[in-house]
């Protein structure tokens, strides 16, 4: 085969024995690589479709407050559940093992920083992914292997904005409030696990939660919580939207949003921690 940019193609097999490992590796290297690139430029052009669609208001505005509904109201209980529970442990590993002589205080220093910080934020936004991701990916890309998103085409809708803006909408504004809910049920879940389990005071306790205290802290959760509710929101629409046709192929775009949506949380935490956290020191 000729290609007239690469001239003649030829076959792994087709070379020596000797050549053809490297061939393969070389050759698996560079497909990888033109998938990766590929995949960066489709999700950019995605995001471009996004941000127009955001002009057509007269069709996301009436459908935001369902997506809010569906996102944040219905995933308080499994927020709150979560979050009491990383509470209590905090305050139990915290608070056993102290060195002896450490002012117990530190337990309540510590279960604000780890919750506030990182876990609040972190862990809602990985348990929101396998939650209200999937779902999300797998209603998009029902519609699209039923041809749903072609009828409203038909229609003449715009699919990005009666699908994606709405969800991605919903996500950045509910995602904060989340948030806001599981710190504030972790830190009381630590509060009462450090009074009644341990020996830890009521002032004690209290004395380390207001210790260093700065506004920003809660800036900074805030922000990583915005962070992530617009990538489960995106990464998640954006697979659903490119599914596969059948069965199968929405099954592998919600797979695969989950996992991508859950590795791009853990690497937006890393780089806001990296860009922000010289910044917390109250």
């Amino acid at each position: 085969m000729t290609s007239p940019l690469y001239g003649s193609h030829r076959e792994t097999d087709e070379f020596p024995m000797f050549q053809r490992a490297g061939l393969r590796f070389l050759r698996r290297m560079a497909q990888a690589g033109m998938a990766t690139f590929g995949g960066v430029g489709a999700r950019v052009d995605f995001l471009r479709q996004t941000i127009i669609a955001v002009g057509f208001v007269r069709t996301w505005a009436p459908l935001v407050v369902r997506q809010m509904r569906s996102i944040g109201v219905s995933s308080l209980p499994l927020t709150a559940i979560v979050a009491a529970f990383i509470g209590s442990v905090i305050a139990l590993q915290t608070r056993y093992q102290l060195f002896p002589g450490i002012q117990l205080s530190v337990v309540g220093l510590i279960a604000r920083q780890s919750l506030i910080l990182e876990l609040g934020p972190l862990l809602t936004g990985l348990v929101l992914t396998g939650r209200v991701g999937a779902r999300m990916t797998a209603e998009i890309g029902t519609m699209r292997v039923t041809e749903q998103i072609d009828a409203l085409e038909t229609l003449a809708y715009n699919p990005v904005a009666y699908l994606v803006v709405p969800r991605v909408i919903a996500g950045t504004i509910m995602l904060p409030l989340l948030v806001v809910f599981a710190d504030a049920i972790g830190v009381l879940m630590a509060f009462f696990t450090a009074i009644f389990a341990t020996d830890v005071t009521w002032n004690q306790f209290s004395e380390g939660l207001r210790l260093s205290f700065s506004i920003f802290q809660v800036f900074y959760s805030l922000l990583k919580a915005t962070i992530f509710g617009i990538a489960i929101s995106f990464f998640c629409s954006y697979e659903g939207y490119t599914a596969d046709v059948g069965a199968e192929g929405v099954g592998r775009s919600t797979a695969s949003a989950v996992v991508l949506t859950s590795v791009a949380i853990l690497v937006l935490d890393a780089l806001t921690a990296i860009m922000l956290a010289p910044y917390l020191q109250g």
